[in-house]
């Protein structure tokens, strides 16, 4: 039988994490968004309607770290050491990486996830005019791959 650990016969909980020793921990997600390549040259060159979309994303992922504990129910709210957000271009796709440091009681990733997703979905607002095609709709945007490339913990 499955034992349920955000579950107590009928409630859902927080897991108790107090019990468990401070340590620095880091976690590291990435994933992609497939966009047309003119929209990407015009996030390239930054002369999208919108203004810089890389700029924006970048804050806007950092934002989504700070407050996933609001939108993820069962999420501990952390306190958040260090974030980096970085952005790699190709010809097909923009990928986004976002790197969370914290010191405490239970693991970071939720807010790298977190991170990414909200990039990637940052940039689909930017560019959603320029993405749609006669019928309103998006025939080849799309976020794809997003994952946990990393998690680490250490005592020092």
């Amino acid at each position: 039988m499955v034992e349920f650990t955000h579950i107590d016969g009928d409630h859902v909980r927080m897991i108790d994490v107090t019990g468990k020793p401070d340590v620095h921990r880091k976690a590291a997600a990435q994933g992609r968004i497939y966009l047309s390549s003119e929209t990407l040259k015009a996030i390239a060159g930054k002369t999208t309607r919108k203004g810089n979309v890389l700029a924006t994303a970048e804050i806007a992922a950092i934002l989504a770290v700070k407050e996933t504990f609001r939108i993820i129910p069962m999420c501990h709210p952390l306190p958040i050491g260090g974030v980096s957000v970085d952005f790699s271009e190709t010809d097909e796709y923009i990928e986004a990486t976002v790197t969370v440091k914290t010191y405490g009681k239970t693991g970071i990733e939720m807010e790298a996830l977190t991170g990414v997703s909200v990039a990637l979905l940052t940039i689909w607002d930017m560019v959603k005019s320029a993405e749609k095609d006669e019928f309103g709709q998006y025939p080849g945007t799309r976020i794809e791959g997003i994952r946990v490339l990393s998690k680490e913990k250490s005592t020092t």
